[in-house]
């Protein structure tokens, strides 16, 4: 995947600046930066959620247009249908496409399973907590089997102790899905964590300011890997 030179402006605010950003295939990386330096905008950008000023997305050889099959995104705010349940939830992006009824109710059951909520399958959002209904959007996510999985701050409605479980469990479906994953978030500890590498957006207009690569080795286990001189330093 390749950001190319995007700018983005709303009105009279410049939200990003020439923007240049190249993601190997199955890496996980982060964005981070102060709030209003134009994240979200960037991942709306390669989601085809927002239309560039200039320059272009490029995701799997097909400059991104609009709204593709390559590209799915966990919102921070769930965006889940309330009057749904939990599998109608999981298989709507699958609806969207025009899978079959048994097939998708195949892949979407597979997939709360996988985000660790078998047996909640006829619940309703208003029946679960913030972090249940967030692996919802993230089995939603997955079942279209997309390219890439962007993450607009997927944890920032959650207690820390959850978030925690959530980011251990997020790698461990990572590397059995091998998906490329772009994540927004505002911690540095997280993004870490997470990340193969982590790019810092300047102040607004959001440019690229920096970019750090992450030695730490995989798979990454919580406290052991908290604990370390290694990660404090990259902290």
């Amino acid at each position: 995947m390749v950001v190319d030179g995007v700018s983005k402006a709303f009105g009279t605010v410049q939200a990003l600046v020439d923007v240049h950003v190249r993601v190997r295939a199955g890496e996980f990386l982060s964005l981070i930066g102060p709030s209003g330096c134009g994240k979200t905008t960037l991942l709306k950008t390669i989601a085809g959620l927002v239309a560039p000023d200039s320059g272009r997305v490029v995701v799997g050889g097909r400059t991104v247009e609009g709204p593709g099959r390559e590209c799915s995104v966990v919102f921070q705010d769930f965006a889940l249908l309330p009057w749904a349940t939990v599998q109608k939830n999981a298989e709507f992006g699958l609806l969207l496409r025009g899978v079959p009824a048994a097939a998708r109710a195949e892949r979407a059951r597979g997939m709360i399973a996988k985000v660790g909520l078998a047996g909640f399958e006829h619940a309703y959002p208003a029946q679960l907590s913030g972090g249940m209904q967030q692996r919802v959007g993230l089995a939603r996510a997955l079942a279209v089997n997309p390219q890439v999985l962007l993450m607009d701050e997927p944890f920032a409605s959650i207690d820390e102790q959850t978030r925690r479980v959530f980011q251990d469990d997020l790698l461990q479906l990572w590397s059995e899905e091998r998906k490329t994953v772009v994540l927004v978030t505002h911690s540095m500890e997280e993004a870490i964590y997470l990340s193969d590498r982590v790019v810092v957006l300047s102040p607004r207009p959001g440019r690229v300011h920096q970019v750090l690569d992450v030695p730490l080795p995989r798979p990454r286990e919580g406290a052991g890997v908290r604990a370390t001189a290694e990660f404090a330093r990259l902290v």
